[in-house]
């Protein structure tokens, strides 16, 4: 059954008056929440517009998507906090769109089914190929974020993975561990466990250490539950690791769950690091070490590409920037005694 703007109206208690101002691009009325509000039911809802309805769009609505795969990561929530903030200070509104990893969905967002609502699109892709993306094929401007689409004709803000998980493991040699397990190694769509891995080798092969495969284990979905599942495998090996690079915080956080059921100390028995430095990664008991990428760097990089693409301010060829990233040496690797000794957290991520 078709979606009206009557129906809109009464999902969101707002007038038809209102919701035919937004679905036109009239925003001379509508505040920005409103807005907001209209155009998440809009996409809820699966309204279409007719043709004439498309053509009334005429200039700039002031709206850029933010298209995500996995609302259960909080990595995907810090990103989209620090987009919402930038693009506020460029007059702009941030819609999420969730895609749940699934290509139809990714499909759907640039090929711009609703381009009467979006200016652009930023797009962190777990399912698209290069060829969904060409210019033949997508219908406004897209900024991409995360490990993948390397390559693709639109301009790309990441952090260096392989030098992020180098720097992570380096770390913990220089903690005097030698028997390092490494958690989210499989193979998958993003390219992200590959460049973390050619990071972790590189930092053992400079350190003289053999890598041993036993220690190398598939991390599932990188939530905490694939963490924890993996860290029970390495628990039965006859010779557990010393420490533990998880690919991603929810990984380490799931390991460290298990570790502490099994009466390990930590980082007495077996370090912990991970990548991403989200919110509960500061409130885990002990503290995550951790990588932290810029991520209000990400998201001023990412705006900024994208609204100059729109207003034809930025012509040159499409650019791959690498965004910052940071050590967070907390205290799963360096203990709390030492951790407290050698200086507080915003000191010692040299990020806040």
């Amino acid at each position: 059954m078709a979606t009206h703007l009557k129906d809109i109206a009464a999902y969101t208690g707002v007038s038809i008056k209102t919701v035919s101002n937004v679905v036109n691009g009239n925003f001379a009325r509508v505040g920005p929440e409103t807005r907001a509000i209209v155009l998440e039911a809009i996409q809820k809802l699966n309204y279409q517009p007719n043709i004439a309805a498309r053509q009334l769009r005429k200039s700039r609505v002031g709206v850029l998507a933010y298209a995500f795969p996995d609302l259960s990561n909080p990595y995907f929530a810090d990103i989209g906090n620090e987009l919402t903030a930038v693009a506020a200070e460029r007059e702009s509104t941030i819609l999420l769109d969730y895609t749940y990893s699934d290509r139809a969905r990714e499909l759907d967002v640039v090929k711009g089914l609703r381009p009467h609502l979006i200016d652009g699109v930023i797009l962190d892709s777990h399912a698209l190929e290069i060829e969904d993306i060409l210019p033949e094929v997508v219908k406004q401007p897209i900024v991409l974020l995360g490990e993948r689409l390397f390559g693709a004709p639109f301009d790309h803000v990441l952090i260096n993975n392989v030098e992020a998980a180098y720097t992570a493991t380096a770390h913990l040699l220089k903690q005097g561990r030698r028997r390092i397990g490494a958690i989210g190694v499989q193979k998958c769509q993003s390219e992200a466990p590959s460049l973390r891995l050619e990071g972790y080798k590189r930092a053992l092969e400079e350190a003289g250490i053999e890598m041993d495969e036993t220690l190398l284990i598939n991390g599932g979905n990188w939530h905490r539950a694939d963490g924890a599942s993996a860290m029970h495998t390495l628990l039965t090996l006859e010779n557990p690791p010393d420490a533990v690079f998880c690919f991603n915080d929810l990984m380490a956080l799931g390991a460290m769950s298990v570790l502490h059921a099994e009466g390990y100390r930590i980082p007495e028995d077996i370090a912990i690091i991970g990548i991403d430095d989200i919110e509960d990664a500061r409130y885990a008991y002990p503290a995550l070490t951790t990588i932290a990428p810029d991520k209000k760097e990400i998201a001023r990089l990412a705006v900024s590409l994208l609204i100059e693409r729109i207003q034809g301010e930025r012509t040159q060829s499409t650019e791959c920037i690498n965004a910052p990233f940071y050590l967070c040496e907390r205290a799963s690797t360096l203990g709390r005694a030492a951790l407290k000794e050698k200086y507080c957290c915003r000191s010692a991520c040299g990020h806040s």
